[in-house]
């Protein structure tokens, strides 16, 4: 089933809950990435899961030639409204196969990734990135770190933007962190649910190793600091394709 993560990360709301992100944090981020990495300009680039472009607008703006992928329709046609001839945008499933040992990156940013129900359609997704890549090329996973999130789970939160208020609800259960998001926007009241599974390090990298990936570089956080799985917020994993 797909359809709740069409509906929820492509509709207004997602946008507006989350609308405080940095986009400053977000290109230093990729800048740390591009200088580790040592990406010229030109090499191409694949964005899965790109949203409205956030990431991959900037990379563009880098002179990379950039694709970004999305299951959203309504994301993809908003993204496709800044596109220029080095960024490209298509709307796909990221279980099936997008391009065959094309692209020099692959990205999969800001927790874009463990949304589908079972682990096999998961990996599905992992498998269809590194065909996309080719030999030699880098695969970047930015995922949560699951051991630190389900420790400091926070159960109730509310917030309030534009005269729209959300109460969400997060909780645990499969192997899996669940938020139920009510949406209260003037006299309509609108429910999202968002799931994502909590895998930890060992099994991402089960995943990388499955599809040909080597994991070369493992980080804490979007400052490139070493993971430490008690404190670090994030799980970076930078994979190389072997095979």
């Amino acid at each position: 089933m797909t359809k709740w993560i069409e509906d929820w990360f492509g509709s207004e709301y997602y946008c507006l809950l989350y609308k405080h992100r940095s986009s400053d944090e977000a290109k230093l981020f990729l800048d740390q990435l591009i200088a580790i990495l040592k990406l010229e300009a030109g090499k191409k680039i694949l964005d899965c899961g790109c949203g409205r472009g956030r990431h991959a607008g900037y990379l563009a703006k880098k002179r990379f030639d950039v694709t970004g992928i999305d299951i959203s329709e309504k994301n993809i046609l908003t993204a496709n409204k800044s596109g220029s001839t080095n960024l490209h945008y298509y709307t796909h499933d990221s279980r099936n196969i997008f391009r065959t040992n094309y692209f020099d990156v692959v990205l999969s940013l800001f927790t874009s990734f463990g949304y589908f129900e079972k682990d096999t359609e998961n990996n599905k997704s992992i498998r269809s990135m590194a065909i996309a890549l080719k030999k030699d090329g880098w695969f970047v996973l930015d995922f949560m770190n699951s051991v630190k999130e389900k420790k400091e789970l926070v159960r109730h939160e509310s917030s309030k933007c534009k005269k729209v208020k959300f109460e969400i609800k997060r909780f645990t259960g499969n192997n899996c962190f669940v938020k139920e998001i009510s949406v209260s926007d003037s006299k309509k009241k609108i429910s999202y649910r968002e799931q994502v599974k909590a895998y930890a390090q060992t099994e991402l990298e089960n995943f990388f190793r499955q599809n040909g990936l080597a994991v070369v570089h493992l980080f804490g956080d979007y400052n490139l600091n070493p993971f430490d799985e008690t404190k670090s917020d994030r799980l970076i994993l930078i994979g190389k394709k072997i095979k």
